[in-house]
């Protein structure tokens, strides 16, 4: 069991009858007469991919979910809509596919390790690394003088993914993207 209070981003209750990831954590002090404090969520059913809010008591009790994060990596593609994951303790392989495969195939190249989320022997999340590297396929030309103003152009990636990069950069460089905000942090 888990108390309400304790809720961290990140930690996986079982919230109406499925796993759902913790996206933020917010409490509100009770008011003058007194009470609970609230504790207010935002959090991903694993099984649907839906996006919810709810709010707790500080002392409301919530079920484990009976979840595991175990290292993976990526194999490859198998359709423009999936792609075959490998659990690094079992050897055991995995295909997933759509809305869950479509948000991170952009970052995605052969062997890249990841954090698979199982859930009844069944893999509910994928959890990308912070940042990865990728090589720019095509853009735009240098900019002249970017390097003194703040200026953007578009780039495609190795992977099909477009970011909008430096005007420095050219085709071929590798960069480092963000996977959280899908964005350019720097030259490798």
């Amino acid at each position: 069991m888990i108390l309400a209070s304790d809720l961290k981003r990140g930690m996986v209750p079982l919230l109406d009858d499925a796993p759902c990831t913790i996206l933020d954590v917010s409490f509100q002090s009770p008011t003058a007469r007194g009470g609970n404090t609230l504790v207010k969520t935002k959090y991903r059913n694993l099984l649907t991919g839906q996006v919810l809010n709810k709010t707790f008591k500080s002392g409301d009790k919530l079920d484990e979910a009976d979840f595991a994060r175990r290292k993976g990596q990526y194999l490859y593609a198998a359709g423009d809509d999936s792609g075959v994951f490998m659990d690094m303790e079992s050897y055991e392989q995995f295909e997933i596919t759509g809305e869950m495969f479509a948000e991170i195939k952009g970052y995605l190249t052969d062997g890249l390790e990841v954090t698979l989320g199982v859930f009844n022997e069944m893999v509910v999340l994928v959890e990308l690394p912070m940042t990865v590297e990728l090589t720019v396929e095509e853009t735009a030309p240098s900019i002249k003088n970017a390097t003194a103003t703040a200026q953007t152009k578009e780039a495609i990636l190795e992977t099909g993914m477009a970011i909008q990069v430096p005007g420095y950069l050219e085709s071929g460089e590798r960069i480092k993207v963000d996977t959280r905000e899908n964005r350019f942090i720097s030259r490798c």
